[in-house]
């Protein structure tokens, strides 16, 4: 297996920086804003991007949302046990801002919009990921993206964060022929 460096830890920090400026751009500031991160990568990512806006002077209230149960390939893949989802405040006629790390098929988000409509009724929706590898199986984009990295479908993009892995990484992995 081959294994290529694609963001360094100070490419990953200037990359949700700019992330955060543009979410706080984009709702003129984070009034009735809620960020949930999808367990498991974009929880510690939406507490960083909180951390950001912070310093900026904005607060905002971040959750986690587990779609274990809302994910449509259940019957084909065992999964972890579900975690419970935590909400920060009730997300009705909130700007609800999904974080995850990859965005890929669409169907992580699809599931996060099935459990949201279990939660509330959000006014809108926004998505943020680190990393867009392409390769989408439903009509689903992100909003904000850190970095967009074309990928082949073999191929397997893995971020690494100190708050779960103990460093901060992206790396793309190639089978090996």
């Amino acid at each position: 297996m081959s294994i290529k460096a694609v963001m360094s830890p100070e490419e990953i920090s200037w990359a949700l920086t700019r992330m955060t400026h543009e979410l706080l751009e984009r709702n003129k500031g984070t009034t009735d804003v809620v960020a949930l991160g999808i367990v498991t990568r974009g929880v510690p990512l939406a507490r960083r991007i909180a951390a950001i806006a912070e310093r900026e002077g904005a607060t905002l209230p971040v959750g986690e949302l587990d779609i274990t149960m809302y994910r449509d390939d259940l019957r084909r893949n065992p999964t972890r046990a579900p975690q419970p989802t935590r909400l920060p405040r009730p997300i009705d006629d909130k700007i609800v801002v999904l974080v995850d790390d990859v965005l890929y098929s669409g169907r992580t988000v699809q599931a996060a919009l099935h459990a949201l409509a279990d939660l509330g009724r959000p006014r809108a929706v926004q998505l943020v990921t680190l990393v867009d590898r392409g390769h989408r199986e439903l009509p689903i984009q992100a909003d904000i993206v850190g970095k967009s990295l074309p990928t082949a479908r073999i191929e397997r993009v893995r971020v690494s964060l100190s708050e779960l892995d103990g460093n901060d990484a992206v790396t793309l992995e190639r089978p090996s022929a």
